[in-house]
């Protein structure tokens, strides 16, 4: 789940306009296949089995999906109720953080957390020790949004992005909406700084208590705004061919690996969204370089955002990519975008993925994996709450009594 019209509210260019009734028909002809192979009153087997994921053992396979929920406090430090957010869903084999800025030219959104300052640090460091009682492991996505931001958070600078092309829509700031601006194209000298930035973020998560962080290469942020030649036009050794385009993002995630390792570092695309007015002329021979790079630098798990169903679905006549993506990239392989139980347990039974993350789900289910091996109704998501406010909506959604994991 990304930030909603309350924040940046765009024209509707996305290749998801339209695509909310679709429904369950909208998935890979392979899936649908196990599907139909599948006892839909049968609790999801795989998706419930434990996972190896590098050197942490899973309880399950299911992935809560980074989800962004406006909630931070003065100074961009996580919430006070954040750790028991987190912790009430402790019962996912994985928690991925909300996006969490690495710096505050990184920042985009109002009441996101970073991950920059020593405070920040702390209050990151009572959410891991919450999650860790609880059980459960936890990462932190390490997200710069690049253009997507305004001078309000910059002190009247210029937000910062590949090259000087505009998203199309409103950024929410403490004024309220306002019009995107056209970024400031960074200059080659400001480009080991940025890597910098994540650097410095991967040792802040390590401080932090995490068990391991994930880059933020999707949704039209920083690192994809580089990578995707709809708004890369630079010139120089980071633009043109999809060597260089890649060449930041690449970079960054060898930096990271040099704090972290490679067995404790993910990285999560969107090869087919339009979000934040994103587009590339050839996504799969894009996405397909990053993958084999990723592969080659051994990192631990790839995390492709790809609708299969409801809003999120890809329109027809999408060439996927999450199939070219299983192929090329060697390790674990998380797909996000539209599942349910049993598109889920598809997808794993099938082989077309490892983990399968969910978002609203999760934020609306604090006992998801228990839900799901009970077969019992999950709760309704109150979209009112989704972003900013305090505890409604964000620790409030009540869990199966006696339904630990």
């Amino acid at each position: 789940m990304g930030v909603t019209d309350q924040y940046h509210k765009a024209r509707p260019k996305s290749r998801e306009a339209g695509a909310a009734n679709q429904g369950i028909n909208n998935m890979t002809s392979q899936s649908a296949t196990a599907l139909r192979a599948t006892d839909a009153d049968a609790a999801p087997a795989h998706l419930l089995s434990p996972y190896r994921l590098g050197r942490l053992e899973l309880k399950n396979r299911l992935v809560m999906s980074p989800m962004t929920r406006s909630r931070a406090v003065e100074g961009n430090v996580p919430n006070p109720l954040a750790p028991t957010y987190y912790a009430q869903r402790a019962s996912a084999g994985l928690i991925v953080t909300e996006a969490t800025q690495v710096s505050p030219q990184g920042v985009g959104y109002i009441r996101t957390p970073g991950i920059h300052s020593p405070e920040q640090v702390a209050g990151w460091r009572q959410v891991t020790d919450a999650v860790h009682r609880a059980g459960g492991k936890i990462f932190a996505q390490l997200w710069h949004v690049g253009r997507i931001s305004h001078p309000d958070f910059h002190d009247g600078a210029l937000p910062v992005a590949p090259s000087a092309i505009a998203a199309d829509g409103e950024v929410f700031t403490t004024r309220g909406r306002t019009k995107m601006v056209t970024p400031r194209a960074l200059e080659l000298n400001e480009l080991p700084g940025v890597v910098a930035q994540f650097r410095e973020g991967a040792e802040n998560a390590q401080a932090a208590g995490f068990d391991g962080v994930e880059l933020h290469g999707a949704n039209g942020y920083l690192l994809d705004q580089f990578l995707r030649d709809g708004a890369n036009r630079r010139t120089d050794a980071y633009g043109g061919s999809v060597r260089n385009r890649a060449r930041l993002a690449l970079e960054v995630t060898q930096a990271v690996v040099a704090v972290w390792g490679p067995e404790r570092v993910g990285y999560k695309i969107s090869p087919n969204s339009a979000f934040n007015s994103m587009s590339d002329s050839d996504p799969i021979a894009t996405f397909s370089y990053l993958a084999d790079e990723l592969s080659r630098l051994r990192l631990l798990y790839l995390h492709a955002t790809e609708g299969v169903a409801g809003p999120m679905a890809a329109p027809a006549g999408t060439v996927l990519a999450a199939p070219v993506l299983r192929k090329r990239f060697r390790g674990t392989l998380i797909l996000n975008g539209g599942y349910d139980a049993h598109s889920a347990e598809a997808a794993i039974a099938r082989g077309n993925a490892d983990l399968i993350a969910f978002g609203v789900p999760f934020l609306a289910n604090p006992d998801l994996p228990v839900r799901y091996a009970k077969r019992v109704p999950l709760n309704v998501p109150d979209q009112a709450t989704f972003y900013a406010g305090e505890a409604k909506g964000y620790i409030d959604y009540p869990a199966l009594a006696g339904g630990a994991a």
